[in-house]
């Protein structure tokens, strides 16, 4: 009797707990790493402090870079940018600017691409504590 007991619990506890891991697995958020730490190649800090981080961000023809996170920021376009960015819900969105543009964006977490064969530039102040949202 112990041992037939056995067996059903554990012919149905295992499927029971696969299950529940993979309903868990389709609801959890996506992570997103804040992007120095996640894309090194393409981000790096030139400046910091308790209000502000300014990145410089470069990204080669093709290049593509990982889902990472930005906090609110103001993007200073150095070169003309032709990028797509995808989002977690795995939506995208193209990206076109001109050298010279400034943008505001109030922060989340993409996956940025180039789809220029041309290398493009921009520096990324990210703004630190809580701000308003974009008008």
């Amino acid at each position: 009797m112990k041992s037939n007991l056995y067996s059903i619990v554990r012919k149905t506890a295992v499927p029971a707990s696969l299950m529940l891991a993979f309903q868990i697995m389709t609801v959890a958020p996506v992570a997103a790493e804040e992007a120095v730490a996640a894309d090194p190649k393409h981000y790096t800090v030139e400046f910091e402090n308790d209000q502000i981080r300014v990145l410089r961000i470069k990204y080669g023809p093709r290049e593509k870079s990982v889902m990472h996170e930005h906090p609110a920021n103001v993007a200073v376009f150095l070169t003309d940018v032709s990028g797509k960015f995808t989002m977690p819900d795995g939506t995208t969105a193209d990206a076109v600017m001109k050298a010279g543009s400034v943008q505001w964006d109030a922060g989340g977490k993409h996956l940025p691409e180039n789809v220029s064969d041309k290398p493009f530039e921009l520096i990324l102040v990210e703004l630190k504590g809580s701000h308003a949202p974009a008008d």
